[in-house]
């Protein structure tokens, strides 16, 4: 089931996290161009529910409702596989494959079956143990035919909610050693992805940019092997504005590069922790300075010594524009806990999926999320309550759930529309 979302403090992991990510080394070549524009996209069969409330809305004479769901099902989006045993989990990849194959497209597909993912919240769950959970990615992989283009994104908040950032959820554990292990899962599920099919492009979690710092989470992403890979993801269910995480993306990418840059004697090999990001100088959310998280890297970076001279020379990425049409939500009810990431209302979808994005780095604009399910049964932070006021008080659909009220809204306020 897609995952809930959770803004945090940039996160430090110390000593231990960098030395992982240093024995990466230095920048692996990705592809410039692997989803040249006018890629066709894989739409997969509609979610349950979903085919149901197009039929009740044809049946009460509201068409232009039943129309703008309608058009929201049968766009290009993710297939999720957080479950099952291998051989489930091979059928059900293999069969995905088949169809986007026939279909002459490129499938978007979803890891998503972690060991203690989502910090015990409303997404938890995942394998049994890290030996249960690479053989279940091993599953994944031999589900795919070794030649065919797929996107795979790995682990949607694996990295940016690793254990070590919610000890709470895991008491009387080893978190020092979950962590590690959550990092080498990652890493594991894609390396076995890649063996078993060369031409995929797998995409590293790496949350969004209300969220981690650029140097914390570029740290995290090359603990876990990025450059192996053809770069990270980013958005994922969330509802951050597209243009920032252009800018944010692009930040990481940069900083991934300087931290491994070995000129003037390597002494910023290592120092993600140099690298400027959105809270400097200011909030995430203070748009107005970001153009001095900008000059940083043109100074340090693309005018730096040995700068980059090509973009396969940097780490690439996606951006989930499934549900941010009309960007995050905000509100002044004084909840305990507002859960803006959770159902949040009056949400609308956004860019449609495509591979002509315009940004260097950005290899597709695409809906990860799948729009019209649920995040959970919000209550924002209510003691003692299972229902959720801000719509009118109703028991929200369980994650994953089809949710028609949700979906309707986000077909209506889709930015840019969806229907003339």
């Amino acid at each position: 089931m897609p995952p809930r979302r959770r803004m945090a403090a940039a996160f430090a992991l110390g000593a231990a996290l960098a030395a992982q990510a240093l024995a990466a080394g230095p920048a692996a070549a990705t592809i410039a161009d692997p989803l040249p524009a006018g890629t066709h996209l894989y739409v997969p069969p509609p979610v349950p529910g979903a085919a149901q409330q197009v039929a009740q809305l044809e049946r009460v004479g509201a068409s232009r409702d039943a129309a703008l769901v309608a058009t929201m099902i049968t766009t290009p989006q993710a297939v999720w596989f957080s479950s099952g045993t291998p051989k489930d989990v091979r059928k059900a990849v293999h069969a995905v494959s088949v169809h986007a194959h026939v279909a002459r497209s490129v499938p978007t597909l979803v890891a998503y079956d972690v060991p203690g993912r989502d910090c015990s919240q409303y997404s938890s769950g995942g394998a049994g143990s890290d030996a249960a959970y690479r053989a279940w990615a091993d599953g994944l992989a031999s589900g795919l035919p070794p030649r065919q283009r797929v996107i795979v994104i790995v682990e949607p908040d694996g990295l940016a909610n690793l254990p070590s950032d919610c000890p709470g959820a895991y008491a009387g554990q080893d978190v020092a050693a979950l962590t590690a292990g959550r990092i080498a899962d990652i890493r594991y599920a894609g390396e076995a992805i890649m063996q078993a099919d060369p031409a995929a492009l797998v995409y590293l979690d790496a949350g969004h940019s209300a969220w981690h710092s650029v140097g914390d989470i570029a740290q995290r992403l090359d603990a876990a092997g990025v450059r192996e890979f053809q770069g990270f993801s980013l958005n994922v269910s969330n509802y951050q504005p597209t243009p920032q995480l252009d800018q944010y993306g692009t930040w990481i990418s940069k900083c991934l590069y300087y931290a491994a840059n070995t000129a003037e004697g390597g002494w910023r090999v290592g120092h993600y922790d140099y690298c400027a990001s959105q809270y400097y100088p200011a909030t995430p959310t203070d748009y107005s300075t970001w153009h001095l998280t900008d000059e940083w890297y043109a100074a340090n970076v693309d005018n730096g010594p040995n700068p980059p001279t090509s973009t396969t020379q940097l780490a690439h990425f996606v951006v989930d524009t499934s549900r941010n049409g009309q960007g995050p939500w905000t509100t002044t009810t004084p909840y305990p806990d507002k859960q803006d990431w959770c159902n949040p209302p009056g949400r609308g979808l956004g860019l449609r999926p495509t591979t002509d994005t315009g940004v260097p780095l950005v290899d597709a604009y695409l809906w990860i999320k799948t729009p019209g399910q649920s995040d959970g049964q919000c209550n924002r932070g209510i003691a003692g309550s299972a229902t959720d006021p801000e719509w009118g008080g109703m028991v929200d659909p369980a994650a994953g759930d089809w949710f028609p009220q949700q979906a309707l809204q986000l077909a209506r306020l889709a930015q840019p529309p969806l229907l003339p």
